[in-house]
């Protein structure tokens, strides 16, 4: 009988060969990753998902000619919402880092990261749904007090919804938010959804976003 452990399947997009194929073998080196498939762009990657081909994690680069890391990340948060994304970017800009998390993705990592922040990064987006490290959070506590797009400040929470958001922006998975709160998962769930339709955000890292931006959690 095979002890083996079930590894997630993680798809690596970069238009940089070289590049693409070290991160393939790294992200194989962890023990509980594998890579799924590799594409050099945003449509070799639809291709492949359309041929069923569906990985768990999409290490997706911004910056790639034809269709970019923005349009990918769209289309993946319409027609494969249950795809986690985390970007990858030689750019630290905070504008960038923001219209991707806004467009769905879980997390967001640059290239010059160590090989210990990747494995952290997939196994955050993995487990908690999300993954910010200090850096970037610092970047985008600086563009949220620029003029962007604004969710609306304006939604009344109740005290449930308040305390989810709040719980949220921690290190704790849903479940163990639920755990917290003394209630099921699904009720969790229902509490994310609610504040996704009242603030019209998509993913938990905006609602850390809205959360940080409004006083509600500080860092």
């Amino acid at each position: 009988m095979s002890n083996s452990i079930k590894k997630i399947h993680v798809a690596v997009v970069d238009d940089h060969t070289l590049l693409r194929n070290a991160l393939a073998k790294l992200i194989d080196s962890f023990e509980s990753f594998s890579v799924f498939f590799e594409a050099q762009n945003g449509e070799e990657l639809k291709e492949k998902l359309q041929k069923k081909c569906i990985p768990e994690i999409i290490l997706l680069d911004v910056n790639m000619p034809g269709m970019d890391g923005f349009e990918t990340a769209e289309w993946l948060f319409k027609n494969y919402p249950q795809i986690r994304i985390l970007a990858l970017s030689m750019f630290s800009d905070e504008n960038t880092i923001i219209r991707m998390l806004k467009l769905g993705a879980k997390g967001y990592i640059m290239k010059t990261a160590e090989p210990e922040e990747l494995h952290l990064a997939l196994k955050s987006v993995m487990q908690k749904n999300f993954y910010l490290s200090e850096y970037i959070t610092g970047k985008i506590v600086g563009g949220l007090n620029k003029n962007m797009d604004q969710s609306d400040e304006h939604a009344v929470l109740t005290d449930k919804e308040m305390e989810f958001l709040k719980l949220t922006c921690s290190e704790l998975s849903y479940r163990e938010i639920a755990e917290k709160m003394f209630v099921g998962i699904r009720r969790v769930e229902d509490y994310r959804n609610a504040l996704f339709e009242k603030l019209k955000i998509r993913s938990r890292v905006g609602l850390v976003m809205y959360a940080i931006k409004n006083g509600i959690f500080e860092i």
